[in-house]
């Protein structure tokens, strides 16, 4: 089957979820029940990043291809293939009525997608990026974007301006923003995840005692961001409590292989999340 790169909730109830890695399927899972619904094939390289749309309708996905896929969930098909990126794309999210899709790649530009229109050109590209774009949040006007270069991009699109945090002399692998958009958690390969104040750029906390120096791992926040889960290239997953930094929990999974992902569920009061890895498998933690 290969290794899992990408996990993802569906919107709201997060009933159902996606995965995407090596095998260059994209499987739509129950969680609860652990079946497998639908699978959707298209891809002919690697998944690397999966998002769903507000209402659950779309999903898009990208990876090895150099295309970003726009799917239709009901029929299984790929609705539009956008075209522009010349390396391999790492990340892809939507903005909120998801009009917009918003892609990051390995060619160091952040590309902008009207899912509306027939359009498959880009509709803005964004080139400040010294290296690699390895993830990207929209969060209402703004686009953050985390590099290889070993910093993250804020851009302002109603002021036009770009907000840069040098945050490790290490690659940037994930970028998550907080509910109220005043914190941000950054992941690195030198091992440390780091919760960042978006208005000043200081250093909140930090979280540290996994393996992560090599490979893409993704972090994110749990428990209404009560606390920080990561995952590790030595087949664990760490649990941090946000305020205090201090490792609550390290639970062994993935047949000790890399835990490449993490994705917590994003319905109030349901305590479930998902992590892939290394060893092909999809593991359901909680309800």
């Amino acid at each position: 089957m290969g290794a899992v790169h990408c996990v993802a909730y569906s919107a709201g109830s997060g009933t159902y979820a996606l995965s995407g890695g090596a095998d260059r399927k994209i499987h739509l899972w129950n969680p609860s029940t652990s079946t497998k619904i639908q699978t959707y094939t298209a891809h002919g390289y690697e998944v690397l990043s999966l998002v769903c749309s507000h209402d659950n309708a779309l999903f898009a996905s990208c990876g090895g291809d150099k295309l970003v896929f726009l799917w239709d969930v009901g029929t299984a098909q790929t609705i539009r293939r956008f075209e522009g990126h010349w390396g391999r794309i790492n990340c892809v999210d939507f903005n909120a009525d998801a009009s917009v899709l918003v892609s990051g790649s390995y060619d160091t530009t952040v590309k902008f997608w009207d899912v509306k229109s027939q359009a498959r050109k880009p509709i803005q590209s964004l080139e400040e990026a010294g290296d690699s774009v390895s993830d990207v949040v929209v969060y209402g006007h703004e686009v953050v974007a985390g590099s290889v270069d070993g910093r993250v991009r804020a851009y302002d699109l109603r002021m036009g301006r770009c907000f840069v945090d040098v945050i490790a002399p290490a690659p940037v692998t994930s970028v998550r923003v907080g509910r109220d958009g005043c914190g941000m958690l950054v992941g690195s390969l030198d091992g440390v995840v780091r919760l960042m104040d978006r208005s000043n750029g200081g250093l909140l906390q930090s979280y540290r005692g996994h393996k992560n120096t090599e490979m893409r791992v993704r972090s994110g926040f749990a428990e209404q961001e009560e606390y920080v889960v990561c995952g590790s290239e030595d087949g664990e997953l760490w649990v941090w409590d946000l305020l205090d930094g201090k490792c609550k929990e390290r639970l062994r999974c993935h047949a000790g292989k890399v835990v490449s992902c993490v994705e917590y569920c994003p319905a109030q009061g349901r305590r479930q999340m998902l992590t892939g890895g290394a060893d092909g498998m999809v593991v359901v933690w909680g309800e």
